[in-house]
């Protein structure tokens, strides 16, 4: 069944940008497999699932839930267990720091390994992947930081590439949920801050 998702989400993340193609849900599911070898009870077939499903219906390319709700549908497992997938999905989402409760620890497993992907090397590489794709500049030393905002704020308002470290991803390793997590994020945090901080110098010609 993990197999049989895989080739159906493929074809469907491959229309995305590089930010979130297919590459991104295999380093996703990589991640999980390596917070899953630390916990000792848990579902994990529903992690695997529910992280090849979480960027199907992801709002910053469909307007409509249908075809992740279609894909869930499909998959013969229970109901219980195909309603834990979608609570586990609309709970990854930072939103503007509007997020949802994760309550089980599957749905924290997913949301750290996720969050994994947004820091660190890649995290760096994704975003300006993510602003390239969408026209936002690189950086702007003139626009103010968001810490305080509403999900349609977070959403509407297309800052340039290095504001979204500030106002998402530097928050993240305080964020982790898990033990597992909350050590992998250490690394990949300390890389953005030094990435900053040579960056900034760059800017203006300290280096």
């Amino acid at each position: 069944m993990i197999e049989s998702m895989k080739e159906k989400v493929k074809i469907i993340y491959e229309q995305f940008d590089a930010s979130h193609d297919f590459d991104h849900i295999m380093r996703v599911l990589q991640n999980a497999e390596a917070i899953l070898a630390s916990e000792a009870s848990c579902d994990k077939e529903i992690v695997r699932l529910a992280v090849l499903l979480h960027d199907v219906s992801d709002k910053k390319y469909s307007e409509s839930k249908d075809l992740e709700q279609q894909l869930i549908n499909e998959l013969e497992i229970s109901e219980d267990k195909k309603q834990h997938i979608r609570d586990i999905i609309a709970s990854v989402s930072f939103n503007g720091g509007n997020e949802l409760p994760v309550t089980t620890i599957e749905a924290k497993i997913v949301r750290d390994a996720d969050r994994l992907d947004a820091i660190g090397a890649i995290g760096i590489a994704r975003t300006f992947a993510y602003g390239g794709a969408k026209g936002r500049k690189l950086y702007d030393e003139s626009e103010e930081v968001r810490l305080q905002m509403s999900e349609d704020d977070y959403r509407s308002k297309s800052t340039a590439s290095v504001t979204h470290f500030y106002e998402k991803l530097l928050l993240l390793k305080d964020l982790m949920t898990t033990v597992k997590g909350k050590q992998m994020a250490e690394e990949r945090h300390a890389f953005m801050i030094s990435f900053l901080q040579q960056l900034k110098m760059e800017i203006k010609g300290e280096a």
